[in-house]
Formats: C-alpha cells, structure tokens, sequence
C-alpha cells in the first residue's frame, strides 16, 4: 500500500478520534441536559401542570380553561 495513502488514514483517524472525544466532554457537562426539549410556544395549565401549546384555550389533559 502507498504510505501516502497509510498517512492520510492515520490523519483521518486521529481528527475522528479528537472530534468524538470533544462531542462526548462537552455531553458530560454539569447542568446540561442534552435531552432537554424546548418550551417556546408552550404555555403550562395553572390545574394539573401539563404543558400545552400557545393557541390551545383548553388543557389537552384535564379539559379546564388555560386562561385564569
């Protein structure tokens, strides 16, 4: 095999390996949740706590009015 070829293997490897390793630290972080979900657009029912979209005027959940 060429040794070009062998070295541009090892280059490939070594930014896949330092890429993964960064992606992985910065999943670890304290008070970071990655699984976290946004809320924007989401207003929560005052009743059973659920959360609704804006445009909704009733709980999808307990069926009271979202609005006080």
């Amino acid at each position: 095999m060429d040794p070009a070829i062998l070295i541009a293997f090892g280059v490939a490897a070594v930014v896949g390996l330092a890429a993964s390793w960064s992606i992985l630290r910065r999943l670890r972080r304290p008070g970071e949740n990655p699984f976290a979900a946004s809320t924007e657009g989401a207003v929560r029912c005052p009743h059973c706590g659920f959360g609704n979209m804006l445009t909704d005027r009733t709980c999808a959940s307990c069926a009271r009015p979202l609005s006080g």
